[in-house]
């Protein structure tokens, strides 16, 4: 039974043969994602009542200032609509504002506000704990050839 938050034992798969999902690239991020979620909601998602695509979202904002919807749905791979509920929940929770973009009148940024700035820099820094948790099984050139290769997986 998984717990909400909890990642359930791993079980041993020594004793399992993986047959053909052995070399399945899908299989074996789909496991990853399994720690990794559930590093997140310990670490972040609880704490600050964040859904990871939540947290994506204040830090790309945090990293670039400022940024129109459509680029925050390229780089996050979602549809208008759905980026739309996200920053409505968002501006809801008075973390991030929408602002006319200052170089087209036309278009509108989205940028945090000092309250989602200060939750932004705090959820960034429980992050750091969960990063080293997760890295702490890789060695540094492993986390950073782990990341070149999801990146190219992901076409980045």
């Amino acid at each position: 039974m998984v717990v909400r938050g909890r990642t359930p034992e791993a079980a041993p798969v020594d004793d399992v043969a993986l047959g053909t999902l052995e070399g399945v690239l899908g299989y074996h991020v789909a496991r990853a994602a399994v720690v990794t979620v559930g590093l997140f909601e310990r670490h972040v998602g609880e704490r600050f009542g964040l859904r990871k695509v939540e947290f994506s979202i204040l830090m790309l904002l945090a990293a670039n200032a400022a940024l129109s919807p459509k680029r925050l749905g390229q780089v996050l791979l979602l549809s208008p609509p759905n980026l739309t509920l996200l920053l409505d929940r968002l501006q809801e929770r008075s973390l991030l504002r929408r602002e006319r973009n200052p170089l087209d009148g036309r278009s509108q940024n989205v940028v945090l506000t000092d309250v989602g700035r200060t939750l932004a820099a705090e959820a960034a820094a429980a992050a750091c704990t969960m990063e080293a948790e997760l890295s702490a099984r890789l060695s540094f050139a492993e986390h950073a050839m782990l990341i070149e290769l999801l990146r190219k997986a992901t076409g980045r």
